[in-house]
Parts: C-alpha cells; sequence; structure tokens
C-alpha cells in the first residue's frame, strides 16, 4: 500500500513548521482561560444559594461574617478572572494576542478558579464533597486543566522569559 501524502500545508493553509500546531494549542489554551472562569463561577453561585438558605444557629449562613467575607473574595476573583478572559479575547480579535498572553491567563485563570471551587467547598460543608452540587466535580476538573496545555510551571517559565528575556528552557 502506498503511503498517503498531503501538501506541506493541507491541514493547516498558509501554515508551515510548528507554528501551526502552537497556535492551535494557543487558541485551546484560551478556551481554558473562559472555561476555569465557567466552573468558578458555578461553584460560586452554589455556594451563594447555599449560604442564603442553609440555616445554622437559627439564621442563613450567608449572615455571618467569615461566609460573607469568602464570598466576597471569590467573587472579586471570579469577576478578575473574567474580566482578563475578555480583555485576552479583545486582542485575539485585533490579531494582538501574544502566547505568553495566554499563558498569563491560563495560569491565573485556572489558579483562581480552584481556589473559588476550594471556598465553596468550604461554605457548603460536607455537602461541599457531595454529588448533590457541582462544585467537587469542578474541583477535579480543574486539577486536571491545572496540568494538561501545559503545567503551572511550563507556564511560569513562558513568563519568566517574556519578563526577563533569558530562555529557562535551554540550558
Amino acid at each position: 500500500m502506498d503511503d498517503v501524502r498531503l501538501p506541506a500545508d493541507a491541514v493547516l493553509p498558509g501554515v508551515t513548521g510548528l507554528k501551526g500546531p502552537l497556535s492551535c494549542l494557543s487558541h485551546a489554551r484560551y478556551g481554558i482561560v473562559w472555561g476555569a472562569m465557567g466552573a468558578a463561577r458555578a461553584s460560586f453561585e452554589a455556594a451563594v444559594d447555599y449560604a442564603r438558605s442553609r440555616e445554622q444557629f437559627g439564621r442563613p449562613i450567608g449572615g455571618f461574617q467569615l461566609t460573607q467575607a469568602k464570598l466576597a473574595d471569590m467573587a472579586v476573583e471570579l469577576h478578575k478572572g473574567i474580566l482578563l478572559a475578555h480583555h485576552l479575547g479583545r486582542r485575539m480579535d485585533a490579531g494582538r494576542l501574544r502566547p505568553e498572553q495566554v499563558s498569563f491567563g491560563k495560569l491565573n485563570n485556572v489558579r483562581e478558579a480552584i481556589e473559588i471551587c476550594r471556598t465553596a467547598r468550604t461554605i457548603l460543608g460536607a455537602n461541599g464533597i457531595s454529588l448533590e452540587y457541582p462544585v467537587m466535580r469542578h474541583a477535579t476538573n480543574l486539577e486536571s486543566v491545572l496540568t494538561y496545555e501545559g503545567t503551572v510551571e511550563m507556564h511560569q517559565l513562558v513568563l519568566g522569559k517574556a519578563l526577563t528575556g533569558l530562555d529557562a528552557f535551554r540550558g
């Protein structure tokens, strides 16, 4: 049987070398920037709803200072992540999004989304690990997202190179 051969630019027209596959990777990572915030939002909303309805000591737990502080911090990080994703999207639309900016977004938004899920789990108490609420499912999914499409360390090195101009990937 003869080998099937495609022209070099048949899969990604006009692209040669690793630029094509790496640009696809950058787009996938950009999707993660948004997806992480979706998981964070679902967990945050579950925590807010639970805090309004779960009563302890004769009143909703959402009326306690520590719960409100946790919710406020979660809201700040969630909305900062969404604003970052919007900003990166605008840069992408303008054709000015650089790979290190996508690394910045993925690193930040996945980290913050995991922390939002962890905090939501504490608000839900024992219910935070049950399948009745989405928090634990999102937390475990985000743990895998933390690794695929580039580990934390890989994105730190990408950012480090962008900040210093020095490549730590090669000795």
